[in-house]
């Protein structure tokens, strides 16, 4: 395996430069206890992807939250100075109307990666820390990696004779190398996102249609968890979820389509791995990938909890289980700035970024 040499990494913001200077002087834990004795709420951190980034990664990158080596300093630094709770635990607690412990964390996971098995899993276990693990049930099944990811290896890939986008985004055209590539992808992928799911579908399947490729099953580089992995994982300690059947965004699907997403996927779960699932986390999930209509939908297939993809934590009891706010861990986090944001989301953590669209 050649590991491949990280791209630069931007200059820090003012929230990892102020996050460094509090560290160096040992100021973190004065301000995790001052915020500890003022609020008692529950964080929720959501990894995507625990794996070294090697040469001819041909996949999104930026879904790779951290190296195992990193990940393993951020369970510690969580197992070490906070509550981490299971999903269990929060289902309990609301049941009987008391309170969270202070400093309650929850560690989650999107997609169902295998290399959330193969790097994450066995981290977690040494270290004795559960996450919640949610995976779409269609892809665990068929081994394929989800459309966004194909899309971004069809443009990395592109030969130059598919130079120009499929219509609505035939402005824009494939360049020469590999960075202006990734940012083609991620603009492409903001840019569909504004469009029904099956028309997603149908355009990232033009783009595929222009080199005659075809979904590339179990690819090294991103191959989805079977069910084997995730029953060893729940006799682990760790807890299952759902994403969705086909991780497509449930907002833009129309009502029996999004019944069949999250019925099909939990009744996938319950019967694979014997549970009653207990959660859902939303594909793509900021505000344009779930509503009113999905969050009574959820909840009516009796999800007990749901989460969401915007940045904040929660108030106990939540005003709104079925809308749950988790804090993403980027891969450009460092220690001090992973600490500052555990410590004062409001001060070191991102607001959430929000697509709009033009009328």
């Amino acid at each position: 395996m050649s590991v491949a040499t990280p791209p630069a990494a931007p200059p820090p913001g003012r929230r990892q430069r102020l996050a460094r200077r509090v560290a160096a002087v040992g100021a973190m834990p004065l301000l995790q206890t001052a915020r500890r004795l003022l609020r008692r709420d529950l964080r929720v951190y959501a990894w995507h992807r625990v794996r070294p980034l090697e040469d001819g990664f041909t996949f999104d990158p930026s879904l790779v939250s951290a190296s195992p080596e990193g990940f393993r300093e951020q369970v510690r630094h969580l197992r070490d100075r906070y509550r981490p709770l299971r999903c269990a635990d929060l289902a309990e607690a609301l049941a009987g109307g008391r309170p969270l412990p202070r400093d309650a964390v929850l560690l989650t996971f999107d997609d169902g990666y295998d290399d959330n098995f193969r790097f994450a899993f066995p981290i977690l276990r040494e270290l004795g820390v559960p996450a919640l693990f949610f995976v779409a049930t269609g892809h665990i099944d068929s081994g394929e990696p989800f459309a966004y990811d194909w899309l971004v290896h069809l443009l990395l890939t592109a030969t130059p004779s598919a130079a120009r986008l499929p219509a609505p985004l035939d402005d824009l055209q494939v360049p020469p190398g590999r960075q202006a590539r990734l940012e083609l992808a991620w603009q492409a992928l903001d840019r569909i996102k504004a469009l029904a799911a099956t028309d997603q579908e149908a355009w990232i399947d033009a783009v595929a249609g222009i080199g005659g490729a075809t979904p590339a099953r179990m690819h090294p580089d991103c191959r989805p968890m079977d069910w084997h992995m995730l029953r060893s994982m729940r006799a682990g300690g760790m807890e299952i979820g759902s994403h969705g059947v086909s991780h497509r965004m449930l907002a833009k699907l129309d009502d029996a389509a999004l019944l069949g997403e999250i019925r099909g996927s939990r009744a996938r779960l319950d019967e694979e791995l014997g549970q009653d699932t207990l959660a859902i986390s939303y594909p793509v999930g900021g505000d344009d990938s779930f509503d009113a209509r999905v969050l009574a939908a959820v909840e009516d297939a009796g999800y007990g909890f749901a989460f969401t993809y915007n940045n904040g934590s929660n108030r106990w009891p939540p005003a709104r289980r079925h809308a749950l706010l988790r804090q993403s861990v980027e891969a450009d986090m460092d220690a001090a700035w992973f600490a500052g944001i555990a410590a004062l989301p409001e001060l070191f953590a991102h607001p959430s970024v929000q697509r709009t669209y033009p009328a």
